[in-house]
């Protein structure tokens, strides 16, 4: 009972954090919608502002945006004129992607305030409140990435489950 009781309280932090992840979303995409942006859109321009550029590599690991989607995003940014691809310095090969003046003055405009909504929500967070949620948040996401990379960390499964 113990161990069904353990399981039980994973899948309702899981849970838990899912609906947190929904909150943020919803609150997240309106303000970003009112921008005239899509939240992908958004995470390049937020990832790109006070750098002099990426390359795709780079951005792909700094926002939330699949490898697939995120060619597409940047196409769409470069098409309405926010952000430039230029050839790397040292390798041709390899585009760099950087704010145009129209996508810095879009960044200046909005990051700060959207930072500010989101902020809203952790009123009343202490310091420590802050590290203790983020230490618990990157051991789950590390254990998470763990079994993700080697299957043998997956339980064996039940054959009379099956």
């Amino acid at each position: 009972m113990v161990s069904y009781l353990g399981k039980l309280r994973s899948m309702r932090t899981v849970r838990l954090l899912a609906e947190c992840f929904q909150a943020f979303e919803t609150v997240s995409r309106r303000d970003i919608r009112r921008m005239g942006l899509t939240p992908p859109q958004f995470d390049v321009i937020a990832t790109l502002g006070n750098t002099p550029g990426l390359n795709f590599r780079q951005l792909g690991e700094s926002t939330l945006i699949t490898k697939g989607t995120l060619t597409g995003v940047v196409e769409r940014l470069e098409r309405d004129g926010l952000v430039r691809r230029t050839p790397g310095k040292h390798d041709r090969r390899t585009a760099i992607v950087s704010l145009t003046e129209r996508g810095e003055e879009i960044f200046e405009r909005y990051f700060l305030p959207h930072v500010a909504i989101i902020d809203s929500a952790f009123k009343g967070f202490s310091n420590q409140d802050f590290d203790t949620v983020q230490a618990g948040l990157l051991r789950m996401r590390d254990r998470f990435r763990a079994m993700r990379s080697r299957r043998a960390a997956l339980p064996p499964e039940d054959p009379d489950q099956a």
